[in-house]
């Protein structure tokens, strides 16, 4: 599994807003240069967490974004979603014809599980988790 640039610098730009007073309208410039993202390539991607309801984006000179709610209530899940859709670790298994039947079903079975486990610990851990490990809090396991 490997996440994708817009996965990446999305969790970072999020991460970003959670450590932040949810009062605070940050400006888009400020996440990107502290995050070292570029500025466009992140307007995209804040975009899509807006449709999805992840920020607020607010207008105008003082505009920017905030965290839609709290760090707590956003789950690791919401916001990968939010920027790629579906989460699945091979998107065309079907189209896979490398393998002979049996042992491709063994596979498409064996991936399920993985990817219903990924998707369980996406569901478990919430921004409030990622920002209290990023403050040297113990990880769960």
């Amino acid at each position: 599994m490997q996440f994708t640039r817009a996965e990446a610098y999305g969790m970072l730009g999020i991460m970003y807003l959670a450590e932040k007073d949810m009062d605070i309208v940050t400006p888009l410039s400020e996440i990107s240069e502290a995050e070292n993202i570029p500025e466009k390539f992140l307007s995209k991607i804040f975009q899509s967490l807006s449709k999805a309801g992840i920020v607020r984006s607010h207008r105008g000179v003082r505009g920017g974004f905030t965290l839609s709610k709290t760090p707590a209530e956003l789950t690791i899940k919401d916001v990968l979603e939010a920027i790629q859709g579906p989460y699945h670790l091979m998107k065309c298994i079907e189209d896979i014809e490398v393998f002979d039947k049996r042992t491709f079903f063994a596979l498409k079975e064996l991936i399920a599980i993985v990817e219903e486990r990924l998707i369980s610990t996406f569901e478990k851990y919430t921004l409030a988790d990622l920002s209290g490990w990023r403050k040297g809090k113990k990880i769960p396991v």
